[in-house]
């Protein structure tokens, strides 16, 4: 049957106009989830950095994406604009406990953002860049985590960041009833402490510090673009190159994660969306 209403999405771009393949691979997840489950769809795209556009709580799902850069604040326009908008996402959820609420999913740069606002824990610089392919291990709280049903523990997802989340503040986590979900790999190896991959900020707002939404065949294609294997290569080195190849083939690595956690994300809003049922 056709939904009483249209499913309004908004998609804030933090790419800072800098090319990428998140954009793509976020509209492609949102249409899909739109045509598989017959919804009828408007969704529109905010420039956050470039244009200072946020939406407004008029949307029923937002999704903010990656982008380059530091998060640590400097004060800017659009900063300002980003955490206010966080804020009334959360207080709108708060304070009305009988209406339906906004669903938001922030990725990588939008994740290490909020963390820095909501001071869910120390946001710095790694010690070298994480770019690749990696292994993401969940803690005892993403059990019973829908967003993961189906995957393995470890799962493996898409990582590309010169920052990480890590000494989280588990007074502020407590307050907010915020669950650290997952964690990078264990090097025991390493004497460092392991970044934080995802957090429940509350039952409507969900983040990752990786790219849930890395589309393994489009990334495969980008990859394989001569200029792009020399620059991996001359960067990262020739193994790194031909493992990450490896992974965007396995069906069981990121194209599974590709399939599960935003569509799962969009899936369980939807659900939760009482006014856009059928009557």
């Amino acid at each position: 049957m056709t939904p009483t209403k249209t499913l309004r999405v908004a998609i804030l771009d933090l790419n800072n106009g800098v090319q990428n393949e998140g954009m793509r691979c976020i509209r492609k997840i949102v249409n899909d989830f739109a045509e598989r489950e017959a919804i009828q769809l408007s969704c529109q795209e905010f420039d956050v950095r470039q244009r200072n556009e946020v939406p407004d709580l008029s949307f029923d799902i937002y999704i903010s994406s990656g982008g380059p850069g530091s998060p640590k604040p400097e004060g800017l326009p659009w900063e300002r604009k980003f955490f206010n908008f966080l804020d009334k996402i959360y207080k709108y959820n708060r304070s009305h406990h009988n209406r339906v609420k906004k669903h938001l999913f922030l990725i990588c740069h939008s994740f290490q953002l909020a963390c820095v606002h909501w001071e869910i824990g120390f946001v710095g610089n790694r010690r070298s860049n994480s770019f690749g392919t990696f292994p993401i291990h969940q803690t005892r709280f993403a059990e019973n985590e829908p967003f993961f049903e189906g995957l393995d523990d470890p799962f493996w997802a898409v990582d590309s960041r010169d920052f990480q989340v890590i000494q989280p503040n588990q007074n502020v986590l407590e307050q907010m009833g915020a669950k650290i979900m997952c964690l990078e790999k264990n090097r025991p190896h390493i004497a460092l402490e392991r970044a934080i991959m995802a957090i429940r900020f509350s039952r409507e707002i969900f983040g990752t510090q990786f790219h849930p939404e890395a589309d393994a065949e489009g990334m495969l294609r980008y990859f394989l673009r001569e200029d792009k294997k020399q620059a991996i290569i001359k960067n990262h080195g020739e193994q790194k190159y031909f493992d990450m190849i490896a992974h965007l083939n396995d069906p069981e690595k990121i194209m599974l994660t590709e399939q599960t956690i935003l569509p799962t994300f969009l899936k369980e809003a939807y659900k939760k969306l009482a006014p856009l049922q059928p009557a």
